[in-house]
């Protein structure tokens, strides 16, 4: 019996020799895990050569989009800032402005609630403020249609920047699921993104509208 038994450990040891390396490459890819922005970030960020991904402000959920590729003009077949929103937009430029982060660069995707964020946050920005069509929502678009819009998001968040500035992209929270699957809430989140060249860009923090105040106490 004893042999036996030694022959059935040995036949299931090697089962799970076998199914083991299966089971592995079943297994899910790692979830992402978000991390909150604190002041030494901040310090660094100051510096430069950071993407700011902006999430625009909160919109009002009663209206759907109702876009049509290339004809992006029409507010009314959109979701749009709420009175709230662009409240929080006017918010978002003044913590930056406080928190002494030099900006070089502004871009917007063509969405009527992301340009209305991008100018209510820097309406005196130097270089104003950028439409980019290849920024647009992705939330709506079939997996072929995205294809070239996750491209143009890809190169903006990856485009090296010149240290002693940054540069903001206000868009969408699909944009970056669908790129590192992070859907960026609430409304008015910063994502902090390291651009490292050729496609490539580093995911680093993230500073939700009610963190602002806790990162510029003194």
């Amino acid at each position: 019996m004893s042999g036996v038994s030694a022959w059935v450990r040995l036949a299931l040891l090697a089962v799970l020799v076998c199914i083991g390396p299966l089971a592995r490459a079943g297994d899910a890819a790692p979830k992402f895990v978000e991390r909150m922005a604190d002041p030494a970030l901040l310090e660094r960020v100051r510096q430069g050569g950071y993407v700011l991904y902006i999430r625009h402000g909160t919109t009002d959920n009663s209206r759907a989009d109702q876009v049509e590729l290339g004809d992006f003009k029409d507010c009314s077949r959109q979701r749009v800032l709420n009175e709230a929103g662009r409240q929080l937009a006017v918010q978002l430029g003044q913590f930056i402005r406080q928190a002494r982060i030099p900006v070089s660069q502004v871009l917007h995707s063509p969405l009527c609630r992301t340009r209305d964020t991008a100018q209510l946050a820097f309406p005196q920005h130097p270089g104003g403020v950028q439409q980019v069509d290849g920024l647009l929502y992705t939330g709506n678009l079939t997996q072929a249609e995205k294809q070239p819009v996750l491209k143009v998001t890809r190169h903006w968040l990856s485009e090296p920047v010149a240290r002693g500035a940054n540069r903001v992209i206000v868009a969408h929270a699909p944009n970056m699921a669908d790129l590192i699957g992070y859907f960026v809430r609430p409304e008015g989140t910063v994502v902090i993104i390291q651009p490292q060249g050729q496609g490539q860009f580093a995911y680093v923090a993230s500073i939700p509208p009610q963190l602002w105040p806790s990162l510029l106490a003194p």
